[in-house]
């Protein structure tokens, strides 16, 4: 259970549980060692009150009053553990191993041999063979002491007979494990905070470093590095200095790419500005020719037609290249043609050939297009250039133009790394960044909003990414009206 939960709460949780684990354990140990302790207590004061009675015992056996011995075992046996429940009686014998007396006649009765008194299950050694103190560990554990009374010259007179049953020794569990499991909750209410705060400070580095590395690419690389713990312990060190070098290296690696796409947009925007100028200076050198004939030459009408012709041809050239730059502007434009898809991919395929991408179109269309040409094949020309890009090396990259009467659908497939929307999102906010992808894919969005179109990710497909860029097979003039 514990490995289910994060790494900085087990370590508070495992100390805090071995600390109960090992408070349980000293209690277990402390109440055997209790037991063990009381049933010495209690054979010790047997051998006392039979050391006892004895002393006492032998003026009366002396003296042979039997009356003496039974007021000395009733007012003596009362001493004895367990006696008070019946679990402890005594008796006194005469030298030839005879009851003289009992604490419990009905037991012991009087003037019986011991051996034909006692029960048939308990064996005793011969009492004449008794010189000293015995004591018998029966095996259920109960206790059986025969001590010999001697006269002050050594003569055997008797014997002094006790029995303790086994429930006198069971321990009360309740009584010996109470002074234990205080100890325990005092324990458990002082080490159980400690074990938990001590095992936070230990985890809480950890937390910290995991917590830089959740950071990375998010946050910026001074305050990754000013979040890095400090620590003493080897390992840690370690760990916080690979992670400091990761991110100096993911900092060094960032700079390098921005620079590299700063250089490759700087590069992209000069090609482009040659491009525009190009394509602008071409009829702007015509129609500085028209305008010198017409002030040299302006005086017939034929003249200044041909003229006037030049200019606004000239005119219609450069406002058309702008309308290619712009997704904004709103021109006149022709309905697209599915030949144009052939175009684009004549357009793209230097860019599939340096990327080493096998480039396929499909058309699929089923009724008659009435989108603008110049801003469907300005997307249709982003989107297989960048998909072209994010193919990689022996990619494939598959174009689909589809069309029924109500859509006209441009879907652009790639075997390479699979996008998210989430990413694609990315993507083209970063048309304001350092993102070259971004521009393309931006104005993509921005034709399609323009349109009252649609672009966006398909995620059904389980490998590569599938582009979905579409708008209303309407009346070029009708879509201009809806943005």
């Amino acid at each position: 259970m514990l490995s289910r939960l994060p790494y900085r709460l087990q370590i508070p949780l495992g100390l805090s549980l071995a600390v109960l684990l090992a408070a349980a354990l000293v209690t277990v140990v402390a109440a055997q060692i209790s037991a063990s302790t009381a049933r010495t207590q209690i054979v010790a004061n047997v051998g006392r009150g039979a050391t006892l009675l004895g002393a006492q015992a032998l003026p009366h056996l002396d003296a042979n009053d039997t009356w003496q011995v039974f007021v000395l075992l009733r007012n003596t046996t009362p001493l004895l553990p367990g006696a008070q429940a019946g679990l402890g009686r005594a008796a006194v014998l005469n030298a030839q191993g005879q009851i003289i007396a009992a604490s419990d006649p009905a037991r012991l009765p009087t003037k019986l041999a011991l051996s034909e008194a006692i029960p048939v299950d308990q064996t005793l050694p011969a009492l004449g063979e008794v010189e000293q103190r015995l004591q018998i560990e029966q095996g259920d554990g109960s206790l059986v002491l025969i001590d010999p009374i001697r006269s002050e010259d050594g003569q055997k007179l008797g014997y002094t007979y006790i029995e303790i049953d086994a429930l006198a020794f069971a321990p009360d569990w309740r009584q010996l494990a109470q002074p234990a499991l205080v100890g325990v909750l005092l324990a458990g209410l002082l080490l159980v905070p400690a074990g938990w705060l001590v095992g936070r400070r230990m985890t809480k580095p950890i937390a910290q470093i995991a917590h830089v590395i959740d950071q990375i690419g998010q946050a910026d690389s001074a305050q990754l590095l000013a979040g890095l713990p400090r620590s003493r312990d080897p390992e840690l060190g370690r760990i916080g200095t690979a992670v400091s070098q990761l991110v100096v290296a993911m900092q060094d690696r960032r700079r390098a790419q921005q620079r590299a796409m700063s250089a490759e947009r700087m590069a992209a925007v000069g090609r482009m500005t040659a491009a525009v100028a190009h394509e602008i200076n071409n009829p702007l050198g015509g129609m500085l020719n028209a305008t010198q004939t017409l002030a040299a030459h302006g005086g017939t009408e034929h003249t200044r037609g041909r003229a006037l012709d030049l200019l606004q041809r000239g005119l219609q050239q450069i406002q058309a290249t702008v309308a290619a730059l712009l997704p904004q502007a709103r021109v006149e434009d022709r309905p697209l043609e599915v030949d144009d898809l052939d175009d684009v991919a004549r357009l793209a395929q230097p860019t599939a050939s340096r990327y080493q991408v096998r480039l396929t179109t499909e058309v699929d269309v089923e009724s008659a297009l009435r989108v603008p040409s110049a801003s469907m094949r300005q997307v249709m020309l982003n989107l297989i250039l960048n998909a072209c890009k994010a193919a990689g090396a022996d990619g494939t990259v598959a174009a689909v133009l589809q069309g029924d009467a109500d859509h006209v659908r441009f879907i652009v497939s790639n075997s390479g790394e699979r996008l998210t929307a989430a990413a694609l999102e990315q993507i083209v906010l970063a048309e304001a960044g350092n993102d070259p992808r971004g521009v393309g894919l931006w104005v993509c969005r921005e034709i399609a909003s323009q349109y009252g179109g649609g672009f966006h990710v398909d995620e059904a497909v389980s490998s590569g990414t599938r582009l979905v860029f579409w708008m209303p097979n309407t009346e070029i003039n009708e879509n201009a009206l809806t943005h």
